[in-house]
């Protein structure tokens, strides 16, 4: 089940212990770390250093620390909801725990898991969400569990979506249902709740299915403060993230987003999700209600409403959810250009150095460059396809498609 290439395979370049603590990685915006060496290709059998089962349905993404990856799963009608623990060196699976034990699984939509949401990690700690139904705190080296909590709910409708967020001394999680939306941050070390701020969008008269949401929050640093940028149903807000406090709110229409922002200098980029996605710049600062002032452009064309994109040296990209890929200019919303790449994606565009990593739903990776002009760089396949977005520990891809993980890394002799 597992497959070994060579020993040297296994070196980290850095010989630094590799981290990948959030889906999105250490900087929340999907770039893997300077200096790492990515295979450029593989396959089933090319520059696979171990390939390893995962059972279930699951489409929480990987995410690494000291030597360890993490990831959840549950089975397909979410009676049992579990955390897994797989070594990074080897692959073997080191903790395949039950958490939760569900008599009465809500609904979810066919598209989505009940294990969606993915861990993070911090302190020595990991923290898996399974939505309404439970938030654990684990202990990466003995695997103990520290606390939960069960009692932070909302309807989610289509089931959990939205993955936690280390902030500071807090672990931040929104909770976008269709009776209740509000965001709640909590003290890592006991799971205590520090803060709880209530959507400030009037949903009145507005369907409950129009009032869900899924996306996950990225921060920023504005005047001697973290501020949670944190995207809703039918709005966008800025929140102070010691306190909760609501700084501004930029209103928009779209729901059940969840495609994560994208902080690019002194904007940040927004996605506003159904029925019809649009991307938004939003220049930062401002107090309340800042929607007649700092929109600075839209863009209402392959925009994704699922996967997140990625914005490096004054570009945007972004992948629609049936695979067309665009690349935009960041400080206008010009396209450059648009092409139709893949098959339908969820996963989030990964860069490292001058490559953007797409990957889709049916085990297709296409690798093009980072510019202005459309440059395929190569094509890939595995199996099966990923719902999940892709880890970097090291050199090495760590991926989640629907049935493997997998550790997809060159061998020192042919970097």
């Amino acid at each position: 089940m597992i497959t070994l290439l060579s020993t040297l395979a296994l070196l980290v370049a850095s010989g630094d212990d590799p981290a990948w603590p959030d889906y999105r990685g250490p900087g929340l915006d999907g770039h893997a770390p300077a200096g790492a060496r990515l295979p450029l290709t593989w396959s089933e059998e090319e520059n696979v250093v171990w390939k390893t089962p995962i059972w279930g349905r699951g489409w929480s993404s990987p995410v690494v620390a000291d030597g360890r990856v993490w990831l959840t799963s549950a089975d397909p009608q979410g009676h049992r909801r579990s955390v897994i623990c797989v070594d990074l060196d080897s692959g073997e699976v080191l903790l395949d725990r039950q958490l939760l034990e569900v008599a009465e699984p809500e609904m979810r939509n066919p598209l989505n898991s009940y294990a969606s949401p993915s861990p993070v990690l911090g302190g020595g700690r990991v923290f898996v969400l399974f939505g309404s139904q439970g938030l654990f705190c684990l202990d990466t080296e003995s695997f103990e569990t520290l606390w939960s909590r069960e009692d932070l709910h909302c309807d989610h409708m289509m089931g959990p979506g939205s993955s936690p967020i280390l902030v500071d001394d807090r672990l931040v999680i929104h909770y976008d249902g269709g009776d209740e939306q509000y965001v709640v941050a909590l003290d890592p070390e006991s799971g205590e709740t520090i803060w709880r701020s209530t959507r400030s969008v009037d949903f009145s008269g507005i369907a409950n299915d129009l009032r869900k949401a899924y996306a996950t929050p990225v921060t920023v640093r504005r005047g001697g403060r973290t501020v949670l940028v944190s995207t809703g149903a039918r709005a966008t807000y800025g929140y102070d993230a010691a306190d909760g406090e609501e700084l501004w709110r930029v209103r928009h229409t779209g729901f059940s987003m969840s495609a994560r922002p994208l902080v690019d200098g002194e904007q940040v980029l927004i996605n506003t999700g159904f029925m019809a996605a649009q991307l938004w710049a939003l220049r930062l600062g401002g107090e309340g209600d800042v929607s007649a002032t700092h929109v600075a452009w839209k863009v209402n064309k392959g925009i994704a409403t699922i996967a997140s994109g990625a914005v490096v040296d004054g570009l945007v990209f972004q992948v629609s959810d049936g695979g067309v890929l665009s690349c935009l200019d960041a400080a206008s919303g010009d396209r450059f250009w648009r092409e139709r790449v893949a098959g339908d994606v969820c996963s989030s565009l990964l860069i490292a150095g001058e490559r953007v990593y797409l990957f889709d739903r049916a085990g297709k990776t296409v690798v093009f460059e980072v510019g202005a002009e459309f440059h395929v760089l190569a094509e890939n396949e595995l199996e099966d396809g990923c719902m999940a977005s892709p880890a970097v520990a090291g050199n090495a891809l760590i991926v989640r498609t629907k049935t493997h993980l997998y550790r997809l890394q060159q061998s020192e002799q042919e970097r």
